[in-house]
């Protein structure tokens, strides 16, 4: 009978041949030039996968303690996606940040451009796309007919970014772009151009099918209500939670922050509040990068400074996981960082992106240099990247795909916590620290209150007593946060469209943080911080119920 570890590696081969997009993302040779059967019976070939797998599971024996571990995690992982298939999310996935839309368009941004070759395949999987973007189509029917609908915003905003995704009549598509940056010549110049001719076309005739099919059946009602919600938490914690016990505490850290935001921005004016601090802050010449190169080079100098030094004393990086690349993204999505890992094989290294709103010229440092620990090291890049390392004592699917947001998110926010507790950080980046800490709890008030209509409670100094309300979450984060307004709108967009993500960064945040305590008291003068985390690390991804069992033993 074969063995949780044989069974977990055979699950992760048959998802890359049904997944190529997966299978790029996780660095799995073979599937570059095609791209998901996105239709309802791809989608259903994707659920039977994970049955069978699940009956499998069900009859092995954890053959040691490491597999008992890992049973758990992936079947969490795959009881929870059979589940959401069966309610009919699966089919109806559409919001304006994670899903096939997306999907399809950004992992040609992980694919080899250093030959004829790694350009033929783009070309193949740029052919691709028609087909792949009409099954998503008919998956989106389907679970339409179903009456799952996303909400009028999303499907609105999700036909936006296929118009920027297309182009126009006069060009500027991301594939045209795409096959233009090839420098190819001949045949392969051609064959590049009209596939990615076609692909822009795609994505130009699914924004029409959005608005002229989807849009009128979408409901205005953005709040996905509690059932819905319950299971999308469950999705991104590994964990079942409390929603109204987090909820109260969600406005507890979000309070407690808030002063200490104040008691920062009053040592940096003299007196003045936080936007007072922000606006000063902003308009000072010394504190300003001009043009997203500049960006991105400032992006690239902060991250390799982290590897070296908190490599050095802090952190275990291994030489093969200390490199991270910081680019730009292609425009088109929504703005924000965000992080891709590496390879199976590490060829490709982990990348940290910046998505840039179009025509934004000036950064502001002071804002974003927690970002690039909160996405490199000791965040996203450490830990991924770690899991990716430990082939000898990970199976593949624990290394590869059996992370939550709330495993990666919550560890990404604690190591801003480790950086200022170490002493990286000035006033400035400290203020900027904070905000995004306040941020992150002003998202596990808003996501849960906004889909769930939670009453705004008493002593909270905002519309208490109302209910929430898309409009008063967005009034909340201008008025209670520093987030610049481009960004909050956006913000907002992704809380109503990918329900019960938002909250896992405090929520997994908080399991770190009780473990790496009780682990403190538990060996009294013998804890080794540095040890702590490289254990730690080395559990690979999964869920928080099961992460704060394995934690309690170190």
């Amino acid at each position: 009978m074969a063995s949780v570890t044989e069974i977990s590696d055979h699950y992760v081969r048959q998802l890359a041949a049904l997944s190529p997009i997966t299978a790029t993302y996780i660095g799995r040779p073979g599937f570059e030039g095609v791209l998901d059967d996105l239709s309802p019976a791809g989608v259903a070939r994707k659920n039977d996968l994970d049955r069978d797998t699940l009956a499998q599971l069900a009859a092995a024996t954890p053959r040691s303690a490491d597999e008992i571990v890992a049973l758990q995690v992936i079947t969490e992982r795959l009881e929870l996606a059979v589940e959401t298939f069966e309610a009919g999310y699966t089919h109806a996935s559409l919001n304006v940040i994670e899903s096939p839309l997306q999907n399809v368009r950004m992992v040609f941004d992980l694919m080899a451009t250093d030959s004829d070759d790694a350009w033929e395949l783009i070309a193949r999987r740029m052919a691709a796309v028609p087909a792949a973007l009409t099954g998503y189509r008919e998956s989106l029917e389907v679970a339409a007919g179903r009456g799952l609908v996303s909400a009028r915003r999303q499907v609105e905003k999700c036909a936006t970014q296929c118009r920027n995704y297309a182009g126009d009549e006069k060009g500027g598509g991301f594939f045209a772009g795409l096959a233009e940056t090839s420098g190819r010549t001949g045949a392969l110049k051609e064959r590049l151009s009209a596939a990615a001719t076609d692909a822009d076309r795609a994505y130009a005739d699914l924004g029409s099918f959005l608005l002229t099919s989807l849009l009128p059946q979408a409901p205005v009602r953005d709040a996905v209500g509690e059932r819905r919600y319950r299971l999308a938490i469950r999705d991104f914690a590994g964990a079942e939670l409390d929603l109204a016990a987090t909820y109260a505490w969600g406005w507890q850290e979000f309070l407690a922050i808030e002063r200490e935001l104040v008691e920062v921005a009053a040592r940096i004016t003299g007196g003045g509040g936080p936007a007072a601090a922000a606006a000063a802050l902003d308009s000072d010449p010394d504190r300003q990068l001009h043009g997203t190169e500049a960006l991105r080079d400032w992006m690239q100098r902060v991250s390799d400074e982290a590897v070296t030094e908190l490599g050095r004393e802090h952190f275990d990086v291994p030489d093969a996981i200390r490199v991270l690349e910081c680019r730009i993204a292609p425009p088109g999505g929504t703005t924000g960082a965000y992080y891709t890992g590496p390879s199976d094989d590490l060829s490709r290294p982990g990348r940290m992106w910046f998505a840039v709103e179009p025509g934004r010229e000036v950064f502001h440092p002071w804002r974003e240099t927690t970002v690039i620990y909160h996405e490199g090291v000791p965040g996203h890049h450490l830990q991924i990247a770690t899991q990716v390392f430990q082939r000898e004592h990970l199976n593949d699917f624990q290394r590869l795909l059996g992370g939550t947001s709330g495993h990666a998110e919550g560890w990404a926010l604690y190591a801003e916590r480790l950086v200022r507790e170490l002493g990286y950080l000035d006033d400035a980046a400290l203020l900027g620290m904070l905000n995004d800490q306040l941020f992150r709890a002003a998202r596990v008030v808003l996501d849960i209150g906004m889909h769930l209509e939670s009453e705004i409670p008493p002593g909270t100094g905002f519309h208490e007593g109302e209910r929430w309300t898309p409009e008063l979450g967005l009034e909340f984060l201008l008025s209670r946060t520093l987030t610049e307004p481009r960004l909050a709108a956006d913000e907002i967009d992704r809380y109503l469209g990918w329900p019960g993500q938002a909250p896992s960064y405090k929520v997994g945040e908080r399991v770190w943080l009780k473990a790496r305590e009780a682990a403190r008291a538990r060996h009294g003068d013998a804890f080794d911080l540095r040890a702590f985390h490289t254990a730690a690390l080395n559990l690979g991804g999964m869920g928080l119920d099961p992460l704060r069992t394995l934690l309690d033993r170190l």
